[in-house]
């Protein structure tokens, strides 16, 4: 039967390549780190969001090895059904002393997470109020829901405000926003989003997958950046970025809301729980980030330096302070061509292109870590120098 569809899938695919939007994915014969290795050869890692350098940390990788030999490979069912090991508990509740919240539930990602949070909170009598940029996983969380669906510009509080008014007779009202926006790497404002939260008695939920363990003072994440911890009703993040970079990801906020997910939430109930390697390296790490801010420090100091030092080179920049650093193209088909180059130069970037961002907003995302060290930046800096000038992306 597929026979009758061979010929459309093809043409779609013939498109993507003549757009020169084909998604090549590497292969890589290394663990991720500073460098990997790819093609044959060891490539500086400038796409990964691996932030806090943890992904190959000795320590984390001892503790999963000790969880597996305590607890298994995994229970080979739900938590309802088979129970819930101590393990996860003990991350449930560290994560929850850690960001300063009352309860917290794990699930396989963070995009089962968003994906389980809003049918189970949110009905008919209910809106949702999304900001246009959130990630794709809130996006397809929300249609979930039969809640009423409304999206503000981003950033844009005075539309928010507008869909806030005009709701004011639904019974709950839940406003959704990415903590950072992780094409650009803008910081949501959560302080004006909490204001007008109290002002029209509505609800905050932020995913904060892109801050968790490394932005604000002492890496606590967005809400902590804006000072607004306990303002924020729900929020979700993951363990696959800084936390370690495996997999897993987690919602975390009010008892009742975190009670009623485990009771509702489809992602939950009905996945098959966090392997107990995943979560034994997560205790380990969250246990190393409650001790010390060295390794968020020393991002934050990375990240000023390839900031100014792109600057100064003459590349366009989306200014912030985060790790994620757009440098923007324009044009699709210069950015994966920029980054195919870049590859020949020994660093690894990605072109990032419609669907993923606007058209005509094409951009490579370059990403911090701590794992770097400034001579591997400066080295990718004068990289993307040469290649830029021999683009005509500079001067």
């Amino acid at each position: 039967m597929f026979e009758n569809d061979r010929a459309r899938f093809r043409q779609e695919l013939d498109d993507i390549r003549a757009a020169g939007l084909w998604k090549e994915e590497r292969i890589l014969q290394s663990p991720q780190g500073q460098f990997v290795r790819a093609n044959g050869k060891d490539v500086l890692v400038l796409c990964a969001n691996n932030y806090l350098g943890l992904a190959n940390d000795p320590d984390l990788r001892a503790a999963a090895k000790a969880a597996i030999d305590s607890h298994g490979m995994g229970l080979a069912s739900v938590r309802f059904i088979c129970g819930t090991q101590d393990l996860h508990k003990t991350l449930e509740q560290k994560i929850s002393t850690f960001l300063g919240t009352e309860d917290t539930i794990l699930y396989s990602s963070c995009f089962d997470a968003n994906g389980g949070l809003f049918e189970t909170l949110m009905g008919e009598q209910d809106a949702i109020i999304s900001d246009a940029l959130n990630h794709a996983s809130i996006i397809d969380g929300i249609r979930l829901s039969k809640a009423q669906r409304l999206r503000y510009q981003n950033g844009n509080l005075q539309e928010l405000e507008q869909h806030l008014q005009a709701t004011q007779n639904c019974r709950s009202r839940l406003i959704a926003t990415d903590g950072v926006f992780s094409m650009d790497g803008f910081i949501a404002k959560l302080p004006q989003i909490c204001d007008l939260a109290e002002k029209y008695r509505a609800m905050v939920m932020v995913d904060d997958s892109h801050a968790t363990g490394f932005f604000g003072p002492t890496g606590r994440g967005t809400p902590e950046f804006h000072g607004v911890q306990q303002r924020i009703d729900v929020l979700t993040s993951t363990m696959g970025k800084a936390l370690g970079g495996a997999a897993g990801g987690f919602t975390t906020g009010k008892k009742e809301i975190i009670d009623l997910l485990r009771n509702r939430s489809r992602p939950y109930l009905f996945s098959n729980t966090v392997p107990p390697a995943i979560v034994g390296s997560t205790i380990a790490c969250i246990d190393k980030l409650s001790k010390t801010t060295a390794l968020r420090d020393k991002l934050a100091a990375n990240t000023k330096f390839f900031r100014d030092a792109m600057t100064r080179a003459g590349f366009a920049i989306v200014p912030g302070e985060h790790p994620i650093c757009p440098i923007m193209l324009g044009d699709a088909k210069l950015a994966v061509d920029m980054a195919r180059r870049m590859l020949d130069e020994g660093v690894y970037v990605i072109g990032f292109c419609f669907p993923v961002v606007p058209k005509g907003q094409a951009r490579i995302r370059v990403q911090i870590s701590a794992a770097h060290e400034i001579p591997q930046l400066e080295r990718a800096v004068a990289a993307f120098a040469k290649v830029g000038r021999d683009l005509g992306v500079i001067r």
